[in-house]
């Protein structure tokens, strides 16, 4: 697993991921900005909703309070986009692996594998698919895990373990919907879900580092693409088992 995610960590650097790398990042800035200009939208119209009902309840005389609690908000309002910017960065990063994930792949495969065969390519749109299953996904079970963020320490714990399960299943299976149907693949996702968990830390880890974090597509898929390999020595009955 480590010599897998080294593996993975080189790559990032070669001249032919530049071009993926650029185009993976610039979509993730992309829609980080529109969920940025949304969500900005519904706090700031909270925000001025509430100050207008309140100033009209009490009266003019709460207009100074409401200038001071004001730009408190406005505080609040920036350091909450700032944290939900770093929340939404593996559903972000999830959605955007589905498009270039056959890119990845192959270069990966052409790179470390020569002698094997070349996966086949998912069609697009079975590959967006995923990619927002995935996300939303992620963003279930990060709405699940967001009440424990108020308790100290547990709640980074519970956001990390989350994001290692869901970027280990997504990435995981978009390397193994390559070489067997979507059901084979979750079938084997399943029979070796401890490992891929495991294998996920690895990438919830690298999507945890800020501006790092956009290069995690990268990352992601070309770590599973390696594990896949490592774990598609099982004879093909015991992928079937699970779906019997």
């Amino acid at each position: 697993m480590l010599d897998a995610a080294m593996k993975a960590l080189t790559q990032l650097l070669s001249p032919a991921f530049r071009s993926v790398l650029i185009k993976s990042a610039g979509l993730a800035i992309a829609v980080l900005a529109v969920l940025f200009i949304a969500l900005y939208r519904v706090l700031a119209w909270l925000r001025d909703a509430g100050i207008s009902w309140t100033e009209g309840a009490v009266g003019p005389i709460s207009h100074e309070p409401l200038v001071v609690l004001t730009w408190l908000l406005a505080i609040a309002l920036g350091f909450g986009l700032f944290t939900g910017a770093i929340f939404l960065m593996p559903v972000v990063t999830s959605l955007v692996a589905s498009f270039f994930c056959d890119e990845i792949a192959d270069h990966v495969e052409r790179e470390h594998y020569p002698a094997e065969p070349i996966g086949t390519a998912l069609p697009l749109l079975r590959a967006i698919i995923e990619g927002v299953k995935a996300a939303l996904l992620a963003l279930v079970v990060y709405l699940c895990a967001m009440p424990f963020m108020f308790l100290a320490g547990f709640g980074a714990v519970i956001f990390f373990v989350a994001t290692a399960y869901v970027l280990g299943r997504t990435y995981f299976e978009l390397a193994a919907m390559r070489y067997h149907s979507v059901a084979e693949a979750k079938a084997m996702r399943r029979l070796n879900s401890m490992t891929i968990f495991i294998a996920g830390m690895f990438i919830a880890a690298f999507v945890s580092i800020p501006i790092v974090n956009l290069a995690t597509p990268l990352f992601g898929m070309a770590f599973m693409v390696h594990m896949h390999k490592r774990l598609s020595g099982r004879p093909r009955q015991e992928l079937l088992e699970p779906l019997r």
